[in-house]
């Protein structure tokens, strides 16, 4: 895998998040060499689920929402979930980080549930995207060109549509954090 130092990915999750879709793209990241931040709604720890049953796994968020400065991160990772994209969705400063990501052509990547927070922040516009079926109408009414594969890379923007697209989704992210990084030097 490419190598990863220096890169800052921020991570946006609330309860209820999918736990593979937090915890291995997380990893994978960090054994690229990338440092993860987990911003939420407030600093205690989550819990994720595991399909609509209670996961058994938390994690504790290194800082609130309203604490982000979206300038010290290279990256934008979106897990899904059913509950964690929706309540972050209908949170204003959530919506506002996502759309100032894509503003600064920052890689964001989201997977399942998650393009939600796309739609909210109005950033699907004439792009290719996948998602969770249940979410592929929403896109749709937003203007996006919605596609079912295992991962879709538009630009900046990375999309997945469940927990078995996983590998590819990591693949693709971390490849596009190397190749941003060299377009850097």
């Amino acid at each position: 895998m490419a190598e990863l130092d220096g890169v800052k990915v921020l991570m946006l999750a609330t309860d209820g998040f999918e736990q593979s879709e937090l915890f291995d793209p997380r990893q994978a990241l960090i054994d690229a060499g990338a440092q993860v931040i987990l911003a939420s709604l407030k600093r205690d720890a989550i819990r994720g689920v595991i399909h609509d049953q209670p996961g058994d796994r938390e994690i504790t968020p290194d800082l609130t929402l309203d604490e982000v400065e979206e300038g010290d991160y290279d990256a934008l990772l979106l897990p899904g979930g059913l509950a964690n994209p929706d309540a972050l969705r209908i949170n204003d400063r959530a919506v506002e980080i996502v759309g100032a990501f894509c503003d600064d052509g920052k890689t964001v990547a989201a997977i399942c549930h998650a393009p939600w927070l796309l739609v909210e922040a109005d950033v699907v516009d004439g792009r290719t995207v996948t998602s969770w079926p249940s979410v592929r109408t929403d896109l749709a009414n937003a203007g996006a060109n919605v596609v079912d594969r295992e991962v879709v890379v538009d630009e900046n923007l990375i999309t997945s549509r469940k927990p078995d697209d996983i590998p590819a989704f990591n693949k693709a992210l971390i490849q596009a954090l190397a190749d941003q990084m060299a377009d850097a030097d």
